[in-house]
């Protein structure tokens, strides 16, 4: 890339835009100035080759710098251990300056001190006034959200920041530090197979699952991201591009554990007859989730018995859904808004996004929305009243699970961001930018790069806003006492921008605070109990991995990445101990498939191999990773008796499953998570990574319905098996099953 004017540079480092990436060969890619303008523009500064005033970009550089001078103390401070708070003030000092902590438990702390006694952090000239940086050591504060002041002797405010206090690390779940490594089955959940449920698993669902998955000796269940999707529009069904992160999916609700179905005589009348128990029939029969009658099925039930609670609800049920409504504010009432706007909307027909609505109702505090909510409140009601609905059911089979025996529960997972047209984003342009969407570089499996389509956060408005967006997320997501995925965990450190229009190749990196980011994951951590896991994936720069082990952030391990230099699969003793270990993931083919190689031909199928000889270079490869991972097994004694590498069968990939589930339980890892579709022998994948409407991603249910699979006795005898490769014993007085 050719030198670029003094002025794009200063700029490009003020907004923390990489000068360029290492790309998955080792070479070292640089940003384009096309791209670099592009990335700028998305980041709100006019950028253009056209730009009449070339001086614009050094003034936008300059405020930038400049900003962090001028003001006396930054938006937010982020303490982890020392107590040193840096701050500004201009020369000559003041003889004294007064400070006063009011803390997130009410306590208020005060102080005075005399600047010139105090160390000099850095010094700075700017348009002819003189800028000192001092540090100021504040006395031990309690973990927590506080708030500092600094004033003058005569009570003149100075400046005031938020004051976050984190911990070192976060939670670890007290058996795991212990030396338990503990183990459970991860599931898509709208996957789930019983007669009862209405063609999509459910949270009744999930609380039957969670129990016999203890009754086998599992300590937790893996979850897909329960993220609250789009009702009127249930064909948007990717979990990984949600409506919000903050809410759930309503059509996990059980209606029939409703309380209120009990007493809805309409509702119960319509349900019990024939032609509804066929449309549930049917509905259950379909080995993909038919979404649209799902949500056809619910949504209408689920109206009738929300006219029930209006009509009939006890005052202390009522009472209890005026306390979730209270609890959640702003937050809900919008995301209720916006999807009762939605609902209108799709009634004539336009079943998009706010970007598709009249541009009026693009502001959720302009004089439309507001208006709207005026004329049909109960219509917003009724999206509160569902989250509520969902939030019950959802914290019931976390208690279920708990009450079964499990020492961790349900383990949730963080999507790296939302979809752009919902709920999250709507009004939130300076949050996040319109002008990009997040991907990857390209890499071996996508040479062409990805642009996942999911808009970023504006790192400098979420910095300014003290990260109120972020910290909303870790609490929405993180079940108490359990455990949290954080999808592509790199993202608070840097994202990969593509700017609107162009290829992913000509995106770039963005950065993100990742020092201020960990510790805000560790204070929530530790105050939801919650382990925490990143899935470090990919690309992954070193200072992330590092933060990561100094936060007690638990890698994401996948055995079929995880290789030694000469390509062989690692043993499972050089696992890390602060990991989960796992065979597979949503992304990648179940076991049997992968043997198999049936995973290459649907790739084949849906030309998704850009190179004529990609697929048979595939084949090859996948020959020599069954000779591998029969050796791997070898050399721990669990290779199944008579299995050759050249039986690339799916009966071969489904004999095989055991014995690698087996031996990965054999690893350090703290966590191992194991899948049903190898179980069931399943080659059918739940996403085709690259494809949108080649392949029905994110709706393929599992072949078997749960209650049957799970009381299978050979997957008691490996249930037994993998407790015992885990090696628990009595911890602290607290066993599991298998214990």
């Amino acid at each position: 890339m050719a030198e670029l004017p003094e002025s794009l540079e200063r700029l490009r480092c003020a907004c923390g835009i990489a000068p360029g990436f290492t790309d998955y060969r080792g070479q070292t890619r640089p940003l384009s100035e096309a791209s670099l303008r592009a990335l700028l523009a998305a980041l709100g500064h006019d950028a253009g080759h056209d730009a009449a005033d070339p001086g614009g970009l050094a003034a936008a550089a300059e405020a930038l710098e400049e900003a962090d001078w001028v003001r006396v103390l930054d938006r937010i401070v982020v303490l982890r251990g020392a107590r040193r708070v840096p701050f500004t003030v201009l020369a000559p000092l003041l003889p004294s300056i007064a400070w006063r902590v009011e803390t997130e438990q009410g306590e208020t702390l005060r102080g005075e001190f005399d600047p010139a006694s105090l160390p000099v952090l850095a010094e700075r000239g700017l348009r002819g006034l003189w800028y000192v940086r001092l540090a100021l050591d504040l006395p031990e504060l309690p973990l927590g959200y506080h708030r500092l002041w600094l004033d003058k002797a005569d009570g003149v405010p100075l400046g005031s920041t938020r004051l976050v206090v984190a911990p070192e690390r976060c939670h670890q779940p007290e058996a795991m530090a212990a030396g338990a490594r503990l183990w459970g089955p991860a599931i898509q959940l709208y996957t789930l197979r019983s007669a009862r449920n209405w063609g999509i698993g459910d949270f009744t669902d999930l609380k039957g699952f969670a129990t016999a998955a203890a009754a086998l000796g599992a300590d937790v269940v893996g979850l897909n991201p329960l993220h609250a999707l789009f009702p009127a529009d249930p064909a948007l069904c990717g979990p990984y591009s949600p409506s919000s992160r903050r809410f759930l999916n309503v059509l996990y609700i059980d209606p029939e554990a409703v309380p209120e179905f009990a007493e809805a005589h309409e509702a119960r009348r319509q349900v019990a007859m024939p032609a509804f128990q066929a449309r549930l029939a049917s509905l259950r029969a379909t080995a993909f989730v038919d979404y649209e009658g799902v949500a056809s099925c619910k949504l209408e039930v689920l109206r009738a018995l929300y006219r029930e609670f209006r009509a009939r609800a006890p005052r202390e049920r009522r009472f209890k859904f005026d306390e979730f409504m209270k609890k959640h504010g702003q937050e809900l009432e919008k995301y209720a808004l916006f999807h009762a706007i939605q609902d209108h909307f799709a009634a004539a027909g336009n079943i998009g996004g706010w970007p598709a609505w009249p541009t009026g109702y693009h502001d959720p505090d302009g004089a439309a929305a507001r208006a709207f909510m005026a004329a049909e409140p109960d219509a917003v009601e009724f999206h509160c009243w569902l989250q509520w609905l969902a939030a019950q059911q959802l914290e019931a089979a976390e208690a279920v699970a708990r009450g079964a025996g499990m020492r961790l529960g349900l383990y949730c997972d963080l999507a790296v961001g939302p979809n752009g047209g919902g709920a999250e984003t709507w009004g939130e342009a300076g949050l996040f930018p319109p002008g990009a969407t997040v991907g990857a570089p390209p890499d071996p499996l996508a040479p062409q790069g990805q642009d996942w389509g999911i808009p970023p956060f504006h790192p400098q408005a979420l910095r300014e806003r003290g990260y109120a967006p972020f910290i909303g997320l870790l609490r929405a997501n993180m079940p108490p006492g359990g455990a949290l995925r954080i999808d592509h965990v790199m993202m608070l450190f840097r994202l990969w921008w593509v700017p609107r229009g162009a290829p992913s190749s000509a995106g770039g990196y963005v950065h993100y605070r990742l020092d201020e980011l960990m510790a805000l994951v560790a204070l929530e951590s530790v105050r939801q109990r919650c382990l925490v896991i990143g899935e470090d994936l990919g690309t992954v720069p070193p200072e992330v991995r590092v933060a990561m082990s100094a936060h007690g952030v638990y890698s994401y391990r996948v055995l079929f990445f995880e290789r030694n230099a000469a390509g062989g699969f690692r043993p499972p003793g050089e696992y890390p101990r602060e990991s989960l270990a796992t065979v597979s993931t949503h992304d990648l083919p179940p076991l049997p498939s992968f043997w198999a190689g049936t995973d290459i031909d649907l790739r084949e199928r849906l030309s998704l191999y850009p190179e004529p000889d990609q697929a048979r270079q595939e084949r090859v490869a996948r020959a020599v990773a069954r000779a591998g991972l029969l050796g791997w097994l070898a050399a721990e004694g669990l290779a199944p008796e008579g299995l050759s590498a050249d039986d690339d069968s799916l009966v071969a990939g489904w004999r095989i499953v055991p014995a690698l589930q087996r031996c990965l339980a054999l690893s350090p890892a703290g966590l191992l998570m194991v899948q049903p579709e190898d179980w069931l022998g399943m080659d059918t994948p739940v996403n085709v990574p690259g494809t949108h409407q080649e392949y029905r991603n994110w709706a393929r249910k599992l072949s078997t319905e749960w209650p049957e699979f799970m009381a299978r006795p050979a997957l008691r005898r490996l249930g037994e098996a993998l407790c015992a490769a885990r090696g628990q014993g009595p911890l602290d007085g607290n066993q599991s099953s298998c214990d």
